[in-house]
C-alpha cells in the first residue's frame, strides 16, 4: 500500500518519493527462516487511501486467508492511515491467520531507516503461532499493538506509534514474539457483518474547537450523510449551539456519534451531555477517525441506535 516503506530518494537528494519501490525490493532475505511470497495490491500514498482500495485490500487479504494457503500475512502501508486501514481489516476479515500491518518513519535511503527492521519484526508476528485469532495487529518499532488502539502520534521518529488507552499488546525481540493479554473482541460481530459490503455508509468527522462556528456543523448536516462523528473537545463536548444542530439531525435520523479530539481516554454516555435525549451514541474508546469507520461499516447492517451503541462498548 505504497508509502514511506516502499520509498526512495528524490532526484537532488532532498526529501524522498513515496510508493516507488517495487514489492520485489522490499522482502528482507529470510531463507532458512521463513518463505515468504509478494504481490502489489496497491501503491499509493497513504494519504489518499479511499474506501475503493480498502474493499479491494480486504477482499484478498480474506481470499488469502479462506485459501488456507498462508499462515501468515504481512501488509505494508504508509504510516498516515496505517492505524485506519488496519481497524477496517480487523472488522471486516474474519478467519484466524494473522494480519499484521507495517510500514516506514524513514525511507530506505536515510541514515537509520526503520523499515527493513520492522518488516522483519511483522514477519516475525505474523509466523507466531500465538498470534492467531488476535485479529489485525500493526508492528511498529519492536513493539505490536492492537488495530482498535493503536494510533499514529507524532509526525516523525521511529516511536511514533504508541497504542495510548492500553499500550502494545506484544513484543518483538528477533524472532522470538510475545504478548501481554488476549484479544480484544471484535465489535462488528454484534451488527451482524458477515460480508465485505461494497459501498459504506456516509459518515462525516466534525472537528470541535472554541468559537466554533453552529453554521459549520449546519452545513455538515445539510450534506444528507448517514453519520456525523463529532471529534468533541475533551469528553467528546461541543457548543450548546453545536449540540442543538446535531440534535435536530439525529432527531431526523443521522446517526450522531460523540467521539474525543484529546487523543486517548473513554468517551461516557449521559455524564455532561443528555445522550439519550438527545439520541446521540458514544464512540467510547475509539478515535474519531475510528469511530467513522466503525459506524460507516455497522450502518450497512442496521440502523437500530441500541445495536450500534453496542458496537462501541465492547471493551
Amino acid at each position: 500500500m505504497g508509502g514511506t516503506i516502499a520509498a526512495t530518494a528524490a532526484r537532488g537528494g532532498a526529501g524522498y518519493v513515496a510508493g516507488v519501490l517495487p514489492i520485489s525490493r522490499l522482502l528482507p532475505d529470510v531463507q532458512g527462516w521463513l518463505r515468504v511470497d509478494g504481490e502489489q495490491v496497491c501503491n499509493t500514498g497513504s494519504q489518499a487511501v479511499t474506501y475503493a482500495d480498502w474493499f479491494r485490500l480486504a477482499d484478498r487479504v480474506q481470499h488469502l486467508v479462506d485459501g488456507a494457503a498462508v499462515d501468515g500475512i504481512v501488509v505494508t502501508h504508509g504510516t498516515d492511515t496505517l492505524e485506519e486501514t488496519a481497524y477496517f481489516l480487523d472488522l471486516v476479515v474474519h478467519g484466524e491467520v494473522p494480519v499484521v500491518l507495517t510500514g516506514a518513519m524513514r525511507p530506505a535511503h536515510a541514515a537509520g531507516a526503520d523499515g527493513m527492521a520492522n518488516l522483519r519484526a511483522a514477519l516475525a508476528v505474523a509466523a507466531a503461532p500465538r498470534a492467531a485469532g488476535r485479529g489485525v495487529l500493526v508492528v511498529m518499532n519492536e513493539q505490536a499493538h492492537e488495530a482498535w488502539d493503536v494510533q499514529k502520534m507524532a509526525t516523525t521518529g521511529v516511536h511514533a506509534f504508541a497504542s495510548p488507552n492500553c499500550g502494545p499488546v506484544g513484543w518483538v525481540r528477533g524472532r522470538d514474539v510475545g504478548f501481554f493479554h488476549a484479544p480484544s473482541p471484535r465489535p462488528l460481530r454484534v451488527a451482524g457483518l458477515s460480508t465485505l459490503p461494497a459501498q459504506a455508509a456516509r459518515v462525516l468527522v466534525l472537528y470541535a474547537h472554541g468559537d466554533l462556528d453552529p453554521s459549520v456543523a449546519r452545513a455538515f448536516v445539510d450534506l444528507a450523510p448517514d453519520g456525523i462523528v463529532l471529534a468533541g473537545v475533551g469528553d467528546g463536548n461541543a457548543s450548546e449551539e453545536v449540540l442543538a444542530v446535531l440534535s435536530e439531525a439525529a432527531a431526523s435520523g443521522v446517526t450522531i456519534v460523540r467521539a474525543s479530539r484529546t487523543g486517548s481516554g473513554r468517551v461516557i454516555r449521559n455524564v455532561e451531555i443528555d445522550d439519550d435525549g438527545r439520541g446521540f451514541l458514544v464512540a467510547n474508546y475509539l478515535s474519531p477517525q475510528k469511530a467513522r469507520i466503525l459506524l460507516m461499516l455497522a450502518l450497512t447492517q442496521t440502523r437500530d441506535r441500541a445495536v450500534l451503541q453496542r458496537c462501541f462498548m465492547l471493551d
